[in-house]
C-alpha cells in the first residue's frame, strides 16, 4: 500500500477536483432543486431532461461536449480565453467542471427529493407572522432541508471522485495537472506489471468513495436529529 510520489498526487488532484467540483455547485444545485420541485412553467420537463442528461449520456460523449463548449476554440471557451483569460480544457479546472457536471444531476435529486418532502405549512406559518420569503427561505426551508443537501453534496464528491471518461475526454491525463485517481488506474492497467499499482490505487479509491458515503449518512443523521430537536 505505499504509493509512490505520482500516485500521491493523483490522489492530491483527485480530492481537490472533488472539492472544487462540488462547492461551485452547490449553489446552482439549490437553485436548480428548487424550481424544479416548486416551479410550474413551460419547459419544465425540458430542464429536467438536461439536467440529468449526463446520467444518460456515455460519459466521453459529456466531455466531447464540454470540449466543444470550453475549448480554446469552443463557442464559450473562446469568450473566457480572450476576454477573461480563463483555459478551462487541459487544465485541472477543466477536470472540475467536468466532474462537476457529471455529479450535478445526483446533487440535485436528493435536495429535490429533499424540497419535496417538506411539509410547506411550516413555511406558511412563518410567512404569516411577517418573515419575508428570503427569510422564510434561509431560516425555516434551508435548515429543513439540509439533509438532502449534505447527502446531495458528499454524493456529488463521490461521483466526482471516480470521474474518468468525461475528465479524459475534455482534459486529457497530464501528470501533476489532470491526472486523476481514475486515469492513474487506467494508466497502469495499460503496461506491463501495472497490475499491482493499479489495485493499489483501485483499493484508494475504494476506501475514500466508502468514506464519503458513511460521512453523507451520518452528517444527514446528525441533521436531521439537530432539526427534530429545534422544531420540538
Amino acid at each position: 500500500m505505499i504509493l509512490s510520489d505520482e500516485d500521491w498526487i493523483a490522489l492530491a488532484i483527485s480530492l481537490k477536483v472533488a472539492v472544487v467540483a462540488s462547492a461551485a455547485s452547490l449553489p446552482f444545485g439549490i437553485a436548480v432543486a428548487w424550481v424544479l420541485a416548486r416551479k410550474s412553467f413551460p419547459g419544465k420537463s425540458a430542464l429536467n431532461g438536461l439536467v440529468h442528461l449526463p446520467l444518460i449520456l456515455p460519459p466521453v460523449v459529456t466531455g466531447y461536449i464540454l470540449l466543444i463548449l470550453f475549448g480554446r476554440k469552443g463557442a464559450i471557451g473562446s469568450v473566457l480565453d480572450q476576454v477573461f483569460g480563463i483555459v478551462l480544457s487541459f487544465r485541472w479546472t477543466g477536470a472540475a467542471l467536468a466532474a462537476a457536471v457529471m455529479g450535478f444531476p445526483l446533487m440535485v435529486r436528493a435536495i429535490r427529493l429533499s424540497i419535496e418532502s417538506l411539509d410547506r405549512g411550516l413555511e406558511s406559518a412563518a410567512s404569516t407572522l411577517g418573515a419575508s420569503r428570503f427569510d422564510v427561505f434561509r431560516t425555516v426551508t434551508l435548515p429543513l432541508i439540509m439533509p438532502g443537501i449534505v447527502t446531495g453534496t458528499i454524493l456529488a464528491f463521490a461521483k466526482a471522485m471516480g470521474e474518468f471518461g468525461a475528465t479524459i475526454t475534455f482534459v486529457s491525463a497530464i501528470p501533476g495537472e489532470t491526472k486523476t485517481l481514475a486515469a492513474a488506474i487506467y494508466g497502469y492497467t495499460q503496461v506491463p506489471g501495472g497490475d499491482e499499482g493499479a489495485m493499489r490505487l483501485t483499493l484508494i479509491s475504494v476506501v475514500v468513495s466508502l468514506a464519503a458515503l458513511l460521512a453523507s449518512e451520518f452528517l444527514a443523521r446528525r441533521v436531521h436529529a439537530r432539526t427534530e430537536g429545534r422544531d420540538a
